[in-house]
Formats: C-alpha cells, sequence, structure tokens
C-alpha cells in the first residue's frame, strides 16, 4: 500500500520520511495524492516548487509559508494552500507530522466554490472554512494506529467536504489536463480549439480552475515536469522535453521561478525534492501523469 520514497542508505533512523498514495478510485478527479511527511530534525526549511492546492493538517502548528510575491503565512494546525505560480519556501519545526493531499482543478473549485480563483499565492487556515469541526478531525487523523488508518480516514474526510458543494464539471479540466499533457510546450490557441470556446471564456475557466491563465500554466507544467525529470536523474530528452526551451538560459530563468532552482543544483537535490520527485513518479499509472511527472 505505502509509495515510500527513502534515500539511499537511510533506515528507519533517518529524520525525514516521506509518503505518496493515489487516492480511491471515486476521487481520482478530485484528489492528486495523499502523503505523510515525518520530520525528525529540528527545522525543516524548503523550496516548494509551484504546486496545485494543498489540504495540509500538521501534528503542531510550527510553520510558515512564505510565497513568491514576500506574502508570509503562518501555518495553521490545518491549512488550505491556493495554486502557486512560483517557488514557495515552506518551514516547520520538529518534530513534525504532516497529512496532506494535493487537489485537482476539479476538486479545488468543489471545495472552494466562487472563491477558487482568490487563492493563488495565498494560504488560509481551513477553520475559518469548517469552524471547530475540523479540529476533531485533527485529532482522528493524528490519533490513528497506522497509514492504513490515516488513509481511511482521509479518503472518507475528502468525500465529506466535497459532498457539501455543488460539484464542479470535470469536462473541462479533463481537456485542460489533457491539452497540457500531450505536448512538449502546449500552445493556448491549441486549447481553445479543443473547448469549442471563445479565448475570453478559457481565460476565466482556467483561472478559477487552476489559478493561473492558460499560458502561465502551461509555463509551470513544462517547467516543473523538467525540474522533476532532472531531479530524478533523467536528461530532458528521455522526458520528451528536449525542445521545450529556446536555449540553455530560457531553461534556467522557467525553472528558477517554478521550481526554485537551476538545472544545476536539481542535478543534486535535496533529500525533499528528491522524495518528492520519485514518490510521485512511483505512483506512475496510478494517478493523472499531471501528478506523476511533476
Amino acid at each position: 500500500m505505502s509509495e515510500t520514497p527513502t534515500p539511499a542508505g537511510a533506515d528507519g533512523d533517518t529524520p525525514f520520511e516521506l509518503q505518496y498514495f493515489p487516492p480511491d478510485p471515486d476521487l481520482a478527479e478530485m484528489v492528486s495524492s495523499f502523503y505523510f511527511v515525518r520530520i525528525d530534525m529540528p527545522l525543516f526549511d524548503e523550496v516548494e516548487r509551484a504546486d496545485r492546492p494543498q489540504f495540509r493538517i500538521m501534528s503542531m502548528a510550527e510553520g510558515e509559508y512564505v510565497f513568491p510575491d514576500g506574502h508570509r503565512f503562518p501555518a495553521g494546525r490545518a491549512t488550505i494552500i491556493g495554486p502557486t505560480s512560483g517557488s514557495v519556501r515552506a518551514i516547520g519545526r520538529g518534530p513534525l507530522r504532516i497529512y496532506g493531499f494535493g487537489m485537482m482543478p476539479a476538486g479545488w473549485a468543489t471545495l472552494m466554490g466562487d472563491h477558487a480563483d482568490r487563492l493563488t499565492d495565498r494560504a488560509i487556515d481551513a477553520a475559518d472554512l469548517f469552524g471547530s469541526w475540523i479540529d476533531e478531525v485533527i485529532e482522528t487523523l493524528v490519533g490513528a494506529t497506522d497509514t492504513a488508518a490515516r488513509l481511511v480516514i482521509a479518503n472518507n474526510f475528502v468525500r465529506e467536504i466535497l459532498k457539501k458543494n455543488e460539484p464542479a464539471p470535470v469536462w473541462f479540466t479533463r481537456t485542460v489536463d489533457k491539452w497540457l499533457t500531450r505536448s512538449a510546450s502546449p500552445q493556448v490557441p491549441d486549447l481553445v480549439e479543443a473547448t469549442g470556446m471563445s479565448i475570453r471564456s478559457v481565460e476565466r475557466m482556467t483561472k478559477h480552475y487552476y489559478g493561473l491563465s492558460p499560458r502561465m500554466l502551461a509555463r509551470k507544467y513544462r517547467a516543473v515536469r523538467a525540474a522533476s525529470a532532472l531531479a530524478r536523474g533523467e536528461c530532458l530528452e528521455e522526458a520528451q522535453l528536449g525542445d521545450a526551451f529556446y536555449d540553455q538560459s530560457h531553461l534556467i530563468r522557467e525553472m528558477k521561478r517554478f521550481a526554485g532552482a537551476t538545472p544545476g543544483q536539481l542535478a543534486r537535490p535535496t533529500l525533499y525534492t528528491e522524495a518528492t520527485t520519485r514518490g510521485r513518479k512511483q505512483m506512475t499509472g496510478k494517478v493523472s501523469p499531471l501528478v506523476s511527472d511533476t
């Protein structure tokens, strides 16, 4: 059941461990993956690449997020993080346990409704949305005896919070996801043609579901896909991204913005970056390529 990336030479005493798990089949278009993190070090200070929305529960409210524009948000025990347009600095003080899940665009829009496009590069305390009920969920999840029990709790929690709102139509997100994964460098006119809508409508819906314009979304996906490949020790040609960037300078700029690191730095990834990229790749075939390739 476990998808556990463990650094070479590490054992159960390693100060950091990250596990990824695919969602139950009925949640596949709502949740990208579940993940459990164990941090047994005094300070966790890492750069996270631009990502989809996240819902994170922490054993203690000991952390902070620094967004691309410099905005800082103190992490509560349950935090909802919107889609991000660039790399984010994540800070936590250990020992700490994090139980989280990424949200696919349809899940994000279903959860947040009309507010979905207002949280790009921002976060909120989940208690502001769910009230004190979230405290019961936190204690149940943190107090679970093993991983299998936590996965049952996590999947059921997602079902509960999503059923309270009108489900988002998935035809549009399926079209966009296919557009993003079909080409190494997706072109906006191709998306407009695939949807049969006007460019203005496509822009509006993409910002609502994904938090970014189609052009920025394509840049983000291309950059994090390339960054993940490099962090796994692959060359861009292996990842079918050899012609995705104009030149080396373009590659470096895009990587720095969306992944928070240069190609040279990604060739020597931190334990966190390596665990993230390898852990997601291990879910190939169980989740969308938008998840496993990034």
